[in-house]
């Protein structure tokens, strides 16, 4: 039964080209909101926290801090709003999901970048 479930998402689902990154890049994502009848377009800024997932439900998540307040938010791959994203910096760490970035501030929540 799996193996059906993967042939219809790799078949049917449209898969969209993005740059590749994990945990610990900075990334922009550009997605398109609807308010009424108009759209425009809206960016995220921050540190991808984890990837979770394979195929067609694959997710992200990317924290920001909002002035003093830490601001998550997950992103599934496929979403039809997602137009673009954009990596900016490629950060060095050593696990693939980072929670413990959630508890660090100031100096302490620095990513050492891959040049």
């Amino acid at each position: 039964m799996e193996s059906l479930v993967k042939f219809v998402q790799d078949e049917f689902v449209t898969r969209k080209d993005f740059p590749e990154f994990s945990a610990g890049d900075t990334i922009t994502v550009y997605y398109e909101i609807k308010e009424g009848d108009k759209t425009r377009t809206q960016f995220f800024r921050g540190v991808v926290i984890q990837r979770r997932g394979t195929g067609a439900t694959e997710t992200f998540t990317i924290r920001k801090m909002s002035g003093t307040v830490g601001v998550e938010r997950i992103f599934p791959i496929n979403m039809p709003a997602l137009q673009k994203v954009e990596v900016n910096k490629k950060g060095k760490v050593r696990r693939a999901r980072i929670y413990y970035f959630r508890g660090l501030t100031g100096k302490k929540a620095r990513i050492k970048e891959v040049r």
